[in-house]
């Protein structure tokens, strides 16, 4: 078919509808999933979904599109949710690179950040898309309840237990952005650095290490706990090799990971391994994520920032 001059077909202006709301629908995806992949598998079967359906009768495509993303990342967590059970060692979420605008908003960086989404996989897969899309997205119980073709009533049931849930288990205060990017900084100094003692300064006594090689690569598959056991383990990093990697061959670099300040490690190609951080308000580290299996890195290595706002 012959296009005129000057005239949007149908079809260019699906798409541009979509496209507009890509990083919505990934951002929803991504905190239901924890995982960059499959957010990003949701949203092609949302495109699909979208692409097959009579767009005429689409009253709210922002509406419409979310509801479908929403039920296509559910369904893919059920069916993850075995796999993950069984998986080696500790699980973390999947990292990502976040842009500027992710971190401005408080309450935006705090849905994605490495603490909330390990707190958010020990819900059961209706109640993390109900928090998510009321505590996160402000939809409305009837929205969620077609969303995820549940009752109100099953949804309002459902947001009541995951929200208590969350407010249990998420930390409670903590140190402001400005302290944590200096906290952060100075980690990266004293573990490049391997300075033992500058990092037992930042470390809560109890500080904990999460780290997720998923059995692809060699790390804890149990928590490391206690600020000397945990600040030895980063002090070595300049002193002995690592998957393989010769300390002169690795490289550090400070960036932005899920809303916060992060520290990505690499060698000549590829990624190794993400580090991020919880804070006290005092602003010692309580909790370090380690992310080193590399299906994981995937995200990282890419190396593009994405926007995860919630509008």
């Amino acid at each position: 078919m012959t296009r005129r001059p000057g005239i949007t077909q149908p079809g260019d202006l699906d798409q541009q509808v979509f496209v507009q709301h890509r990083n919505l629908l990934f951002s929803v995806a991504y905190r239901v999933l924890g995982s960059a992949a499959d957010a990003e598998d949701a949203v092609q079967d949302a495109w699909l979904n979208w692409s097959a359906a009579d767009r005429s009768q689409v009253a709210d495509p922002k509406a419409y599109l979310t509801r479908i993303v929403s039920n296509v990342a559910l369904e893919r967590l059920r069916s993850t949710q075995r796999k993950r059970e069984a998986y080696v060692g500790p699980w973390l979420p999947e990292p990502i690179l976040t842009s500027a605008d992710t971190a401005e908003t408080i309450a935006d960086a705090d849905s994605v950040s490495m603490a909330m989404l390990v707190v958010l996989e020990t819900l059961s897969p209706l109640e993390r898309a109900v928090f998510v899309l009321k505590e996160v997205f402000d939809f409305s119980h009837a929205e969620i309840a077609e969303a995820v073709e549940r009752s109100e009533a099953a949804v309002r049931q459902a947001a009541h237990r995951a929200r208590e849930h969350v407010a249990a288990r998420r930390p409670r205060f903590a140190a402001d952005r400005s302290r944590q990017r200096q906290v952060t900084e100075r980690f990266f100094a004293a573990a490049t650095g391997g300075d033992m003692n500058a990092l037992m300064e930042l470390l809560s006594p109890d500080v904990t290490l999460w780290t997720d090689g998923g059995g692809k690569v060699r790390q804890a598959l149990r928590p490391v706990i206690g600020a000397a056991t945990v600040a030895a383990w980063f002090a070595s990093i300049g002193t002995v090799s690592y998957q393989g990697v010769e300390p002169a061959d690795m490289n550090a670099e400070l960036v932005e990971i899920n809303g916060g300040p992060g520290i990505v490690f690499g060698a000549p190609g590829r990624v190794i391994a993400t580090v991020t951080f919880d804070f006290d308000t005092d602003g010692r580290i309580t909790t370090i994520h380690n992310v080193a299996n590399p299906d994981k890195l995937q995200a990282v290595a890419d190396g593009t920032p994405r926007s995860l706002g919630t509008r």
